[in-house]
């Protein structure tokens, strides 16, 4: 009989938590007993898996010992608080708030990319799962390092909505309705209007004047692709899609690399769709070929007119599935097949 294992989802009622059971349950990940746990109240809620209803427990009494793994899918004071508590009980916790991503005890995983990492779990049973912008650049820009070398990566993030959560998708969805009924709206989420506009700023400043959400790209890609040298600069901007996050990336190489040969490599890259420039319309977007779907996909790849070893490309893919649930449940896969089974 194969080996299951016990599950527990914690938060399962964000748009990750959905997403990551809507996932285990396609992929067939072998479960023996799920748990769901969260911040409950006085009303019992309950959600389906597998044609069962499961109760939300509370996270507050909520017994870790019970479970092989947890996937913690809320924010990063929920992590903080719970996580180390699952791990210290024996579950091997896979997180994707940014509270553990820069402890060196922790691996931070693309399994596709440097899965080798995960041999490292035992240090605190707790594995971080990179930011959503992250993974898709890793997973499009760990060929070309193989091949050629990166000295710089110079990105632009475009970033959906999803990624702050439900009550952002339903601003920008109310937002847009008043604004076609020519009716006033609210603006609670977002500090300015989301509807048909865009906002360069995504968390808080330091003194450089660097946001939250590019300094995580930064130090999270280098640690990621294990290159440290990497010169990395990004701006995050956060724009009116639902699902979909998309990053227009400029590299340099540390050897001359062909658009031809970077095309090659990419694909035949695991975990990426490459788009031929035919006729000019062979180019990836986040809604009609990201959103839903599993891959990264690549697409404008260009040389540099400006470098003699630059490239340029655009990749998209579906933040709350390769960007956040599927890479968790890749993490979880890999665990099973190589050091849990």
């Amino acid at each position: 009989m194969a080996a299951t294992f016990n599950v527990c989802v914690v938060a399962p009622t964000t748009l990750l938590g959905e997403t990551l059971l809507e996932i285990l349950e396609a992929r067939a990940f072998p479960i023996g007993e799920l748990h769901v746990a969260g911040m409950v109240d006085a009303d019992e809620e309950t959600i389906s898996f597998r044609g069962e209803d499961h109760t939300i427990q509370d996270l507050d009494k909520f017994d870790f010992s019970k479970c092989d793994l947890a996937f913690f899918c809320g924010d990063r004071a929920l992590s903080e608080e719970y996580a180390p508590q699952a791990a210290e009980v024996g579950a091997v916790v896979i997180d994707d708030s940014d509270a553990f991503r820069h402890d060196p005890e922790v691996p931070l995983v693309v399994p596709e990319v440097n899965g080798e990492e995960l041999a490292n779990y035992e240090m605190r049973h707790i594995v971080a799962n990179p930011n959503s912008c992250v993974i898709i650049m890793a997973l499009a820009l760990k060929p070309i390092l193989d091949a050629a070398g990166l000295s710089r990566v110079n990105a632009v993030s475009l970033q959906a909505v999803s990624g702050v959560g439900r009550a952002a998708v339903q601003e920008l969805a109310q937002q847009s309705i008043a604004l076609f009924n020519q009716k006033p709206m609210d603006i609670e989420v977002f500090p300015k209007q989301i509807a048909f506009n865009l906002l360069p700023l995504i968390g808080g400043v330091d003194e450089a004047g660097i946001s939250g959400e590019e300094g995580k790209i930064m130090g999270e890609l280098k640690r990621v692709l294990q290159n440290h040298n990497m010169g990395v600069n990004v701006t995050s901007i956060r724009v009116p899609v639902f699902y979909g996050h998309s990053v227009a990336l400029h590299i340099e190489t540390e050897r001359k690399l062909s658009r031809e040969v970077a095309s090659r490599l990419l694909e035949s890259a695991p975990g990426v769709v490459l788009f031929a420039d035919d006729e000019g319309v062979g180019y990836p977007t986040p809604l009609v070929e990201a959103a839903a779907n599993d891959p990264v996909f690549v697409g404008r790849i260009r040389e540099d007119v400006s470098h003699a070893h630059g490239l340029d490309m655009w990749a998209v893919a579906d933040n709350m599935r390769k960007g956040g649930a599927l890479n968790m449940i890749q993490i979880a896969e890999n665990l099973v097949e190589k050091y849990l089974g």
